[in-house]
């Protein structure tokens, strides 16, 4: 079993949880729909100055699943190459 965490811009969240949904049978998440933070080349704070934000989506997932996950994400970074997608996956013993 896997710990999926997946943050992106709010921009795209529809579409990623959206093909997650379908990608994956009973695709079961917790989702924070506002997340602040700094990444390699700019911030989402949103405040006046860094006005975009983030979201948060953590599942948990069998490992079959975190490869489907993992190969719908990479479609959807496809989409969206300037969103800053990132997705890391933690072994979990469920």
């Amino acid at each position: 079993m896997k710990r999926m965490e997946l943050m992106a811009n709010r921009s795209v969240e529809e579409e990623i949880i959206n093909a997650l949904e379908v990608g994956i049978g009973n695709f079961f998440y917790t989702l924070l729909p506002v997340v602040h933070g700094r990444g390699k080349t700019q911030y989402r704070l949103g405040t006046p100055t860094w006005p975009e934000e983030n979201f948060l989506l953590i599942s948990y997932l069998h490992d079959r699943d975190a490869e489907a996950a993992q190969s719908v994400v990479v479609e959807i970074k496809n989409c969206f190459p300037q969103e800053g997608i990132k997705t890391f996956f933690i072994d979990s013993d469920g």
